[in-house]
């Protein structure tokens, strides 16, 4: 686990970055020029977006020099990269195949990517208290994405551009939710290969190799101060009394590899609805309202500060039963109503709730000298995102599925 995956060797050179970045966004004016000349609307997208975020990182950075001797590639923009790349060929051969136009497939995926990188930066500095500012918005370098504001602000960027076009924003989520899958995985990776996103401190009897794997390195090998570190491990110096002479964090629920896992499991579950779905939007759906469910869930097990959290302080024995509850109300008023067999359909619905009753009993036996939490920003956006997703779906009249006329 390191923040740099390799390094390439450079010459030796001092840039400018004030006129450096001014160049380049001068660069994406001239291509977002050409594209609204020729009509062509990704080409205009991305020329814009060159030129705003490069002109405002020149003005953030003017009088500064970056000096090159090597290229670091990191870990977690690696990974990002894959995603993106993993996503394009799974979405564009999926819209092939449902016969969605290509030239609006591919402008809406460049758009959907765009919104999502923003919104996930925008959700980020917003739940950040240590980045508040505009400037803060652009810095992408200093890194920081927070998952479901990507995933918001990606499917209504997605939205706005597909009902421009006259196209089903219910199809092309179908054909994208592989893609967003594989997505969350490949993440997830780059978020354990850094380090960020972990969870709270391992028990005493946690076995080894979980240990192992919930286990963060220093980074640097001289602690010079607590901000060389991986976050876990400044974390657990700064509020757990770890000394900086430690070289790795104390042993944490490795929740990136959970989630990733998560993914692994929601990306086989779309792929099989694909196949068989009832109506238009079925595996989108499915996958909103499963990653909702799993993500409340694993916040549960997160253990870093840089997540935001809003609502009342309640004990978790209350706060996260009261939230399994609604999502699995939203399952039997949604979801379920895709079970073919009543009584099948009846023993799910009454299962769905299985998870709160759970959740109580073992948070309430463990709440002796537990403090009253907040639940975090993912877990609200997971409990609004799947009811939403349930409530569309029970508004689609093909997902009912009626119980069969018996014949007298």
């Amino acid at each position: 686990m390191h923040p740099v995956l390799f390094r390439i060797p450079l010459p030796d050179w001092s840039v400018p970055l004030f006129p450096a970045l001014l160049t380049i966004a001068a660069l994406g004016a001239a291509l977002a020029a050409f594209g609204q000349s020729r009509k062509v609307r990704d080409l205009f997208v991305i020329g814009l977006f060159v030129t705003v975020g490069s002109g405002v990182a020149a003005f953030q950075r003017r009088g500064d020099v970056l000096v090159l001797s090597e290229l670091p590639i990191f870990s977690y923009g690696a990974m990002l990269c894959v995603s993106l790349v993993v996503g394009w060929y799974l979405t564009m051969g999926l819209a092939a195949r449902d016969g969605l136009d290509p030239t609006v497939a591919a402008n809406g995926f460049i758009v959907t990517a765009i919104c999502s990188l923003l919104g996930a930066r925008l959700l980020y500095v917003v739940t950040s208290p240590s980045e508040q500012t505009v400037g803060d918005l652009v810095a992408f370098g200093r890194g920081g994405l927070h998952a479901y504001g990507g995933f918001v602000a990606g499917f209504l960027g997605a939205w706005a551009f597909f009902r421009r076009q006259s196209t089903s924003v219910l199809s092309w989520a179908d054909v994208a939710a592989p893609g967003v899958a594989s997505g969350l995985v490949l993440g997830r990776l780059g978020c354990y290969l850094f380090g960020c996103d972990f969870g709270k401190p391992l028990g005493a009897g946690a076995p080894e190799w979980l240990r192992t794997l919930g286990t963060f390195p220093r980074w640097s090998k001289v602690p010079a101060s607590v901000g060389e570190g991986s976050p876990a491990w400044i974390e657990h110096v700064n509020h757990r009394g770890l000394s900086l002479e430690g070289p790795t964090s104390l042993p944490v629920h490795p929740t990136q590899i959970y989630e990733a896992l998560a993914g692994v499991a929601l990306l086989a579950m779309v792929v099989v609805l694909r196949q068989r779905r009832s109506f238009r939007g079925q595996a989108f759906l499915a996958l909103t309202f499963g990653y909702g469910v799993l993500r409340f869930l694993i916040e549960v097990l997160r253990g870093d500060r840089e997540r935001g959290f809003l609502g009342p302080w309640l004990e978790a024995w209350v706060s996260v039963p009261i939230g399994l509850s609604i999502l699995a109300a939203a399952f039997a008023y949604g979801p379920a109503r895709s079970i073919g067999k009543v009584h099948v359909r009846r023993i799910a619905q009454a299962l769905s709730f299985g998870p709160a009753v759970l959740a109580y009993f073992l948070l309430k036996a463990g709440a002796a000298n537990a403090q009253p939490i907040q639940l975090t920003v993912s877990q609200w956006l997971g409990v609004g995102t799947a009811v939403a997703a349930a409530l569309t779906w029970a508004s689609l009249p093909t997902a009912r599925v009626e119980p069969a006329a018996v014949t007298p």
